[in-house]
C-alpha cells in the first residue's frame, strides 16, 4: 500500500526521477526541457500543517508534489474553511490559477510530511512555448477534474451518507492504510472529522450519525483518526447496497 512515511527520504532534486511517474502531466516533457525544468524548480520541505500557499494570493507558479499528501482548504463567505480535495504524489498545484491569471482558488497546506517543488511562473511559460503538448495534458487534467467533480455531485445527491462515507474510506485505505496479522485494516484518518464532513458536505452531527451506523453494521470501529475495518467485504457491502 501507498503510505507517507514520517521519515522522508530528501528530496530528490532531480525531475527525471519524478517524470517517471505516467499520471504527471510533466512526463511529456523531453530530455532537454526536464533539464530546464530541472534547472529552474525549488524543492520544499513540508511539516503536517505548513502553509504552501494561501488562498487569494498571487500565482507565482506551479507546485508539484514529490512525496507526501497537500490538503487544499477553501474559505466560504461566511468564513468557514472545508478541505475541498486533497492531492499527492504526482499531482500539481496551482495550475488552475497559473493559467487563469488569478489568485490561488484556495490554500494548500500539508497533511502529511511532504516535498513539495515549485516552478516559477517564467520557466512554465517556457516550457509550454517549447511543448504545447505540455499545455493539452494541462487542459486534460481540468476536464479529467469536471467530470470528477460532476460525478461527485451526483453520487451526493443520490446516495445515503453512510455509503459516502464508506467510499472515502475505502479511498483513504488506499493511501493511509494497513493490514494487521488477523487481517483487519487500520487507516490512519489524514483529515479531521470536521474535515471528512465538510468534504461531503454534512453537519459534524450527521457525520456522526453515519459513523454509528458503520459501526452498528460492524464494516468499521472508529477510535478519533484511527480506522479499523475487520473485514474489508463488509466495507464493500455497504457500496453494493447502492445498487
Amino acid at each position: 500500500m501507498d503510505r507517507d512515511s514520517d521519515e522522508l527520504r530528501p528530496p530528490a532534486g532531480n525531475c527525471f526521477v519524478c517524470q517517471a511517474r505516467e499520471r504527471t502531466e510533466w512526463c511529456r516533457l523531453g530530455e532537454d526541457e526536464l533539464g530546464l525544468l530541472n534547472r529552474h524548480k525549488i524543492a520544499n520541505r513540508y511539516e503536517p500543517g505548513q502553509v504552501i500557499f494561501y488562498q487569494g494570493n498571487p500565482c507565482l507558479g506551479i507546485h508539484c508534489i514529490e512525496e507526501g499528501t497537500v490538503a487544499l482548504r477553501k474559505a466560504a463567505s461566511d468564513g468557514q474553511e472545508m478541505v475541498a480535495r486533497l492531492f499527492h504524489a504526482g499531482d500539481t498545484l496551482g495550475y488552475l490559477a497559473y493559467f487563469a491569471e488569478t489568485g490561488y482558488t484556495g490554500t494548500a497546506v500539508a497533511v502529511t510530511p511532504a516535498h513539495v517543488c515549485f516552478i516559477e511562473r517564467t520557466a512554465v511559460r517556457e516550457l509550454l512555448a517549447r511543448n504545447p503538448a505540455l499545455g493539452l495534458a494541462f487542459l486534460r487534467r481540468t476536464a479529467e477534474n469536471l467530470r470528477d467533480a460532476e460525478d461527485a455531485r451526483l453520487r451526493d445527491a443520490a446516495l445515503p451518507l453512510r455509503i459516502r462515507l464508506a467510499h472515502l474510506l475505502l479511498v483513504f485505505k488506499d493511501r493511509f492504510g494497513t493490514a494487521d496479522e488477523d487481517g483487519t485494516i487500520s487507516i490512519d484518518l489524514p483529515l479531521s472529522r470536521q474535515d471528512i464532513a465538510a468534504m461531503l458536505g454534512v453537519r459534524p452531527e450527521s457525520l456522526s450519525r453515519a459513523i454509528r451506523q458503520l459501526e452498528r453494521s460492524g464494516a468499521a470501529r472508529f477510535s478519533r483518526r484511527l480506522v479499523r475495518v475487520p473485514d474489508l467485504d463488509l466495507l464493500f457491502d455497504q457500496l453494493e447496497e447502492a445498487g
